[in-house]
């Protein structure tokens, strides 16, 4: 069944006409929804995680995944393409109030403030509990966060995450940085809109006609942002239920990911389409791609700001750092807030995102 759009909305900035980049898809492309066309059955779905899953060898012990794509040279390599100083956040930030999108906003508390009449020294405290899961906060997923078929990443039992936390695979992997250099391609700027509406999917043929219109070629180590316009979407329109329909990616892209030897997946959105574009399997990229290939996904971040700063400057290419904190516990969490500073309570990291 086919999702009707909820509004359309051109880009106020589009780049080429909608036309010329619908061409420039090539075949089988359309600013649509998708349809059944782009639908892929169960016995498909599993012959490809089989195929992603088996032909790229690894070592039975590794468990940092496609963060090994990410060596000295391809570091070194970004930070000598920086040109410019200037920083940009990818977190957007954290909600305190219920939405459409955020059910289970984030708790502020303040645990300390100065006494009425002020003397002395004092100093002003505060808590954040936060439910990091769902469609509103930016974090990264840990290759511990997707079991497929009784396992997660490279074999590794799912009842390794237990009622205390996880027990391998964790966010603590990446506690050191992910620095390498980060790409955005700005999917609505190639199709000439301002966002992808909920329901559509990023395309492999979007992939590259992004980049030969952004003059850049993702590839070994590299950092791929893929912009579905998810977050100016939601500023100009209100939120909505994006559990139940959002833009992302199709499930066919995750093999022009291994094929290039990408080391980290994020987007402004979930990176998953809702509707799934596979039967039975609600979150086909995160399966292919954290699953069967241990690729660190971050989400819903702020991609937009990306945008402004690269606009204009050619090449969409940022030199990346990404640091996830080493929490108490730190090898028992799935999940990276988008604030460094969240101290969390224990019982949050056990909750999964339905």
């Amino acid at each position: 069944m086919r999702r009707k759009p909820i509004a359309s909305c051109q880009a106020d900035d589009p780049g080429p006409a909608a036309s010329d980049s619908a061409a420039a898809q090539g075949p089988g492309w359309s600013s649509e929804v998708a349809g059944p066309s782009q639908q892929i059955s169960d016995e498909a779905f599993q012959k490809l995680y089989r195929r992603l899953r088996d032909d790229h060898q690894r070592d039975p012990s590794d468990r940092r995944g496609t963060l090994g794509m990410i060596t000295d040279a391809t570091r070194m390599g970004a930070v000598g393409e920086v040109g410019s100083g200037r920083t940009v956040s990818l977190a957007a930030p954290i909600e305190v109030t219920s939405g459409a999108d955020n059910p289970d906003p984030a708790d502020h508390q303040m645990t300390g403030l100065s006494p009425q009449n002020g003397s002395g020294l004092h100093f002003a405290t505060d808590r954040v509990c936060m439910n990091v899961h769902g469609n509103a906060h930016t974090h990264l997923d840990a290759l511990c966060h997707v079991m497929f078929d009784g396992v997660l990443y490279n074999g590794v039992p799912a009842s390794s995450v237990t009622s205390d936390g996880a027990l391998e695979l964790t966010v603590g992997i990446v506690s050191d940085g992910i620095v390498g250099r980060g790409v955005l391609l700005d999917i609505p700027r190639t199709r000439g809109v301002a966002w992808l509406e909920p329901g559509d999917h990023v395309t492999p043929e979007d992939i590259t006609a992004a980049e030969r219109l952004q003059e850049v070629v993702v590839g070994p180590g590299d950092l791929m942002f893929v912009r579905v316009g998810h977050r100016r979407r939601r500023a100009e329109l209100g939120a909505w239920d994006a559990a139940e329909s959002r833009a992302g990616l199709h499930s066919e892209v995750v093999p022009l990911l291994a094929e290039r030897q990408v080391a980290v997946l994020g987007s402004d959105g979930n990176n998953d389409t809702a509707p799934s574009c596979v039967a039975g399997v609600d979150f086909p990229v995160h399966v292919l791609a954290i699953n069967a290939l241990g690729m660190h996904l971050p989400r819903l971040s702020a991609a937009g700001g990306h945008r402004r700063a690269v606009r204009g400057r050619g090449p969409m290419e940022l030199s990346l750092c990404d640091r996830a904190v080493a929490p108490p516990g730190r090898d028992r969490f799935a999940r990276q807030p988008d604030r460094h500073a969240l101290r969390r309570r224990r019982q949050i990291t056990s909750s999964w995102e339905r």
